[in-house]
């Protein structure tokens, strides 16, 4: 291993450049060669684990090698796997609740008893959440060892809270989930704590009699799962069962929550603590669960008993990660339309929380009452409404090919979503439904009132929806991470969006969707870039869209400017953390890759791209008669808008005008 690391060195300062692939792999294979014996003795994705250990524990023997810095550089970019994964300015992190009921039964969801609703256990994300208990610390602490053996910048770090529904948590576990993800992030600087920590966490879990393992899974739940998979019980009370769910408090918030998700009187404000040092929340503000309900019924009641904190407690880590090595960025949780209200919002921001993963599915009322959606177009308005007004960033989950639906009407509605001013989210997934055993749609496939798309149905329809793809939106994702084996009908080509982009080449049409024209590995000179402002209207908000972009409208960074309406405000004025005349920075990205806290680079992060467009944004803002505009910080960025005028002021930062 040593051997073929000197061998790539010795290239790497001979060109004074990152290795090709292909050169890379001459070495490779050139070195293997020489090694007798069958089984290949060197391969890629061992050397930068190698080299990071021999630079951490045999420091003597890595110095002889006579690494400079900047070699270094050149070195971990030669070795760097998968560098897509940070290549759009942060390394994300996703990480899964446990499993928990649902206040939904969609006909196309997935009903697997070993996940939160709607995942399965196969998906790659979902097999790392089940190898450590759906434990937070955990989770984090595994990706971002991971990350960084893989050759990624990991300090500045988005964090993506995935399982449903949040909001039908205990709010006891909400605030200990963030409070674990903070702790896991603070730590990870000190290598002993993350080992001590996690092997404590593993023997509780252990001692508790979770299992953690594939088969052991497979057989703890393969007859519950028969029986959801049959008919014979509900994923609602299955999951109760297994997971001691169940608590009389639980009962009675699942049987009135439909009303209280319509209830928007209570005051965002209230209990709400600053994003400042000093202020603290009260702890009262979250009510204490009945002792008798938390009576260990099997191992996750025993577990939920330690899972749980408080928001002072959640705050102390908060205020540590604003200078850890490794800061949150971005917070993002996945939640319905009809569980946004102001109450929730408020709590999210206290929580840390910067983005809503919103699933809409269909704009269809018919489609939508098909498919046993449950809410209806106008609740799905209101909480892009609500999201807006507070600042988040709003990430829409949307389908194709749903009980009901055709190619045309599903492009018709893909334009509605992204052209009507009640949504025109800011980012999208947008996936072709996929059918699955244990579904309400199994039946309607047998039958033949449903059928998936053909390949180029499906290719067509996603290509046009990428052309009327406004320049501010982004499509994140075009499939789901299910297994082929788990799907029973339709795609199953993990490679779907390269078929889409094959489509697009072929009809030659410009594409302004954020993700096609993202700078990535690209770099570009500051005297390159021109300033671009894309203005839209919502129905409450004037929006304006500001980007860096190149001269073949290559995008380098981007922020999202929101300006409230006055009438809006006023009206709402009860439930709102915001004034009249307060603007919003929703976002701030400046693309390429990850560079590192106070580090410099040669892709576009870290060269004032960012302070450039705030200072635009502020004078826009004044410009139309604002007196004060708010940013919807993440922890981790506060220090850098304080050195941007703005300073501490309720859930946000706000500098005056």
């Amino acid at each position: 291993m040593e051997k073929t690391l000197q061998n790539i060195l010795g290239e790497i300062r001979r060109t004074n450049a990152p290795l090709s692939p292909d050169a890379l792999d001459r070495i490779i294979r050139a070195r293997n060669r020489e090694v007798a014996g069958p089984v290949r003795y060197v391969a890629k994705k061992k050397l930068l684990p190698f080299y990071q250990k021999a630079k951490e524990h045999r420091p003597e023997q890595w110095r002889t090698w006579g690494v400079s810095p900047a070699e270094e550089a050149l070195l971990v970019r030669t070795l760097q796997v998968k560098p897509r994964r940070t290549a759009s300015g942060v390394a994300t992190v996703t990480v899964l609740t446990k499993p928990w009921p649902c206040s939904s039964a969609c006909l196309y969801c997935p009903n697997d008893v070993r996940m939160p609703k709607s995942y399965l256990h196969d998906e790659p994300a979902c097999q790392r959440a089940e190898r450590n208990w759906f434990d937070p610390y955990l989770q984090v602490t595994a990706r971002l060892h991971t990350l960084h053996q893989m050759g990624h910048v990991t300090d500045k770090v988005e964090l993506i809270v995935l399982g449903g529904t949040w909001s039908d948590y205990p709010e006891t576990y909400q605030i200990w989930y963030m409070h674990e993800l903070f702790r896991a992030l603070n730590d990870m600087r000190r290598e002993t704590t993350v080992g001590r920590e996690s092997e404590t966490r593993r023997e509780q879990y252990q001692n508790a009699g979770i299992a953690c393992e594939r088969e052991d899974l497979t057989d703890w739940a393969a007859e519950a799962q028969a029986r959801v998979t049959a008919g014979d019980a509900s994923y609602n009370e299955t999951v109760r069962n297994l997971y001691a769910c169940r608590t009389r408090a639980d009962d009675s918030r699942l049987r009135t929550q439909t009303d209280d998700r319509n209830t928007t009187t209570d005051n965002a404000l209230a209990n709400c603590t600053t994003i400042g040092d000093t202020q603290k929340a009260d702890p009262e503000s979250v009510a204490p669960e009945d002792p008798q309900d938390a009576a260990p019924r099997n191992g996750w009641a025993a577990a939920a008993q330690w899972q749980t904190a408080t928001f002072p407690q959640l705050e102390a880590l908060q205020r540590e990660n604003k200078s850890a090595e490794h800061r949150c960025v971005g917070l993002v949780v996945e939640t319905r339309p009809d569980a946004v209200t102001p109450k929730r919002l408020a709590m999210l921001r206290r929580l840390g929380c910067t983005k809503l993963q919103m699933g809409i599915q269909s704009l269809d009322e018919r489609i939508l009452a098909a498919n046993h959606r449950g809410i209806g177009v106008d609740r799905m308005q209101q909480a892009f409404e609500f999201a807006r007004i507070f600042g988040f960033k709003t990430h829409a989950h949307f389908m194709t090919n749903l009980l009901g639906a055709t190619p045309e009407g599903d492009a018709a509605d893909y334009h509605r979503m992204v052209e009507h001013p009640a949504f025109k989210p800011d980012e999208i997934k947008l996936y072709p439904c996929a059918l699955v055993d244990g579904t309400g749609l199994v039946s309607h496939w047998r039958d033949g009132s449903w059928r998936p798309y053909t390949e180029q149905e499906l290719v067509n329809l996603l290509a046009g929806d990428v052309l009327v793809t406004p320049p501010f939106t982004r499509i994140s994702r075009m499939i789901r991470d299910i297994s082929a084996h788990d799907i029973m009908t339709g795609n199953k080509k993990v490679n779907l969006r390269q078929l889409v982009d094959l489509e697009l080449a072929k009809r030659a049409q410009p594409v302004q969707e954020i993700r096609s024209r993202e700078i990535a590995f690209g770099a570009a000179a500051n005297d390159e870039l021109s300033l671009s402002e894309v203005a839209y209207e919502t129905t409450n908000t004037h929006e304006v869209f500001l980007q860096w972009v190149t001269p073949d409208n290559r995008i380098a960074g981007f922020l999202r400017l929101s300006m409230p309406n006055a009438d809006y405000v006023n009206a709402h004025a009860a439930d709102l953390p915001i004034n009249a005349g307060e603007a919003m920075i929703r976002e701030v990205h400046v693309y390429g890759r990850v560079a590192g806290l106070h580090q410099g680079g040669e892709n576009a992060q870290h060269r004032g791209l960012g302070r450039t467009l705030i200072e635009r944004a502020c004078d826009i803002a004044r410009e139309n008669g604002y007196t004060a505009i708010n940013v919807i910080s993440a922890i981790g960025t506060r220090g850098y808008y304080r050195k941007q005028g703005f300073t501490d002021n309720g859930l946000y930062q706000q500098r005056s005008l």
